[in-house]
């Protein structure tokens, strides 16, 4: 189906995008403060577990705030997850919306700026598209290194 002309949009169908780019724009901001609310009390666990750590006689607590680290770091990770999909399935619609209804196509033409066709524009996306992949995986590896870190003082504690 190719796009109608500006003067022929149905105003659902623009109504209908602006929710689609709303509800992906609060996905990924709920995202962010998911991200901050779990660094904050996987920081907090952290102090609390170095505050066990210098009284030999807290080991129930330390194995209790280590194993609620660990447990508090694979929520995070599941819902990172949740997130990357959600986002993923909201910009398929979007994508969807532009290609089928409207003249214009900023969220797509902005994917196609970014990686260009053609030999240059195909390192180019190359480049970018494992910078973007870097940025998920640094996302998804801060959770990894603390549960990692948790479980890490977890056996220390327990051999020593």
């Amino acid at each position: 189906m190719s796009p109608k002309p500006e003067d022929q949009i149905d105003p659902r169908v623009i109504d209908i995008y602006k929710l689609a780019v709303e509800m992906a724009d609060r996905v990924s901001a709920r995202r962010a403060v998911a991200n901050a609310f779990f660094l904050t009390v996987n920081t907090t666990l952290v102090a609390v577990v170095g505050l066990s750590a210098t009284n030999p006689h807290s080991t129930l607590r330390f194995i209790a705030v280590c194993a609620a680290g660990v447990a508090v770091s694979m929520c995070w990770l599941l819902l990172l997850r949740v997130y990357r999909r959600l986002n993923a399935a909201k910009f398929a619609v979007i994508n969807k919306i532009e290609a089928d209804h409207l003249p214009i196509r900023p969220y797509t033409d902005e994917w196609s700026e970014l990686m260009p066709a053609g030999a240059d524009g195909a390192r180019l996306r190359d480049r970018l598209g494992k910078m973007f992949r870097e940025l998920g995986n640094v996302e998804r590896i801060v959770p990894v290194v603390f549960g990692a870190l948790y479980i890490v003082l977890l056996v220390d504690r327990l051999c020593t």
